[in-house]
């Protein structure tokens, strides 16, 4: 059987271990399974829809074959579209919903998208604003049923005999080398790029990571997906999952997961540490709201779940109260996640140790794993095996590629998974790939010689005008271990020293403030009363005890709201944009350097 090209995965489940609930979603109140058979008997019906609307890839080259975009939420309709369109050998081109209209005007004429589809009225609206501005869209189609607009299921009604014999044709001739998909990461430097990923890219990428992990054959299993899928990770994670037999189910919203998780009790999703940090922040809210003996009981189990170390036996009496801790507290934890879940994976961004540590003490299993969009993505990954995993460190590189550091210490990767290039920029390719090395522009160090601590990105690396190298992301994810902080961005750039952006959290400092019988009225007036000044200079005082003189923060601003993917200043895999947040908050870091 082949299994060569991405869509491959259909004719293999149904051929090793072919499901009721392949894809899952709730519609109308209800979950939905879809069979493998059904997935099957859609997909390839969608495929003989799109060839009646003349959709086809000509000579499997990236320039002419057809685009497809999808602009939506995940549910199973996203993979029968990204299935779909890669059996007749076209391109899908995936984009954030939250994409700004400037940046999702380029990428659909940088692309030439030929049809496009929406999943809600909203999006619906953002794209008909801008549909005169793009020449190559013929008609765009949307998966919720709303009044006047064509329906995705409207193309599975061109499908004719003559249609679906020509789909196994044309799937019998797509090759692993064709491009499956085309993804624009985000332009925080210029316009975005296009990362072409082949099918030979993405698959390979599959097979170590399944390898790695490792993710076992698991028909009877089930996983919550809620990243968006437009982004490789969950793509990736997506196709691990479908190649294992693990059914997928979608949640309906990020406000839904806490339900959806309890509904369904998967065995396992995907994250990224600012959803982590939010779980976290509900569990400690709620401690905090615990009394007497309760209270103490919940606190000594968080204090000794910090000390937690995979690799190192606590000994005897703290194994022991481990397990009672694990029994009284944290088994409550592993409930509001279903009480199934053998392990989260989390990537995109660093994540603190102290998460780390806890979580994986309470006996919820979470690895980290590293890799940009240009390595399809994983390169490294902690592993589920004894021994395979280090706190602090993204694990070590997986099966099948080849990682070594440059000498300022860049993050070099080579192998099947680096991406055929960016579209239409040959001059950016040859910048990012060289010698077949792709440099990753992240920053990394060797621990126990395998396991990878990445230590910054290249570029986020700042120079105070002192002449001394300052890297923002460990003193951030130190600071935001207090209770007190939701969020941070370290400054001081060209400045004689650093400062920082703080966001408070402020459940917590609400009730520091009532505890000292502060009166809160507006996050405005508590940001500025002098108490509350004097309980974070004191705080940063403490944390800057682990950094170097010149890491330390010397001058700070808080401010008043959280920085979130709407606002602006956070991407949609929540990572910090710094060029914007630098530009919002001008004033503020004016005033850390008056």
């Amino acid at each position: 059987m082949n299994t060569k090209r991405l869509f491959d995965c259909i004719e293999y489940q149904l051929a090793n271990f072919p499901k009721n609930d392949m894809l899952a979603a709730k519609e109308n109140g209800q979950w939905r399974g879809y069979s493998t058979r059904e997935v099957a008997d859609t997909v390839n019906k969608f495929s003989a829809g799109l060839i009646s609307l003349g959709v086809h890839a000509h000579d499997f080259t990236p320039e002419s074959s057809d685009k497809i975009a999808i602009i939506s939420n995940n549910r199973p309709e996203w993979v029968f579209t990204d299935l779909a369109v890669q059996q007749i050998g076209a391109i899908l081109v995936p984009v954030y919903p939250t994409t700004n209209p400037i940046e999702l005007e380029f990428i659909l004429n940088d692309a030439a998208v030929k049809y496009i589809f929406v999943s809600s009225e909203d999006l619906l609206l953002k794209i008909n604003n801008i549909l005169p501005q793009i020449p190559s869209i013929k008609a765009v189609y949307t998966f919720d049923r709303i009044a006047g607009a064509l329906h995705w299921s409207e193309i599975i009604q061109l499908a004719s005999p003559v249609l679906l014999d020509q789909v196994n044709l044309i799937k019998l001739s797509v090759p692993e080398e064709q491009v499956a998909t085309i993804i624009y990461t985000s332009g925080t430097t210029g316009t975005p790029k296009g990362v072409m990923l082949t099918h030979k890219n993405i698959r390979t990428n599959v097979q170590y990571s399944k390898q790695s992990f490792p993710f076992r054959d698991a028909p009877e299993s089930k996983v919550l997906s809620f990243l968006p899928l437009n982004h490789i990770f969950e793509k990736t994670v997506t196709y691990i999952y479908m190649y294992s037999g693990i059914s997928i189910y979608y949640a309906e919203s990020l406000e839904t997961i806490g339900d959806n998780l309890k509904d369904i009790k998967p065995n396992g999703f995907s994250t990224v540490p600012r959803l982590l940090e939010k779980v976290f922040e509900k569990i400690m809210t709620k401690g905090n709201e615990l009394k007497g003996i309760k209270r103490k009981l919940f606190f000594w189990a968080v204090d000794l779940a910090e000390k937690y170390d995979n690799r190192i036996s606590g000994g005897p009496w703290y194994n022991f109260q481990l397990t009672i801790a694990r029994k009284l507290i944290f088994s409550k934890w592993k409930e509001a996640l279903g009480g199934n879940i053998s392990y989260i994976i989390t990537g995109g961004a660093a994540c603190q140790i102290k998460l780390l540590r806890i979580f994986n003490a309470a006996g919820v299993p979470v690895y980290e794993g590293y890799g940009p969009t240009e390595n399809s993505p994983v390169i490294c990954v902690n592993r589920q095996e004894n021994g395979g995993m280090k706190f602090g460190t993204v694990g070590p590189p997986i099966t099948g590629i080849e990682v070594k550091l440059a000498d300022d210490g860049e993050i070099l990767v080579a192998g099947p998974c680096v991406m055929k290039g960016y579209y239409k920029r040959p001059d950016l390719t040859a910048e990012t790939i060289v010698d077949g090395w792709l440099l990753t522009g992240d920053i990394g160090v060797w621990d126990e010689c395998n396991f990878l601590k990445i230590t910054d990105r290249k570029k986020e690396l700042f120079k105070t005008s002192g002449g001394k190298y300052v890297a923002p992301q460990p003193i951030e994810n130190k600071l935001k271990e207090s209770p007190f902080i939701e969020q941070v961005m370290v400054v001081g750039a060209e400045k004689k020293f650093v400062g920082a952006l703080i966001i408070p959290s402020f459940t917590n400092l609400q009730e520091w403030m009532r505890e000292n019988n502060i009166a809160f009225t507006t996050h405005e007036a508590a940001i500025n009363h002098p108490k509350v000044l004097e309980l974070y200079r004191e705080l940063v005082e403490r944390f800057n005890t682990f950094f170097n003189h010149v890491e330390q923060i010397k001058k700070f601003e808080l401010l008043p709201r959280e920085w979130t993917i709407d606002t602006g200043e956070m991407t949609p895999k929540m990572s910090l944009k710094r060029k914007v947040v630098m530009e919002k908050f001008k004033a503020a870091i004016e005033r850390i350097y008056a």
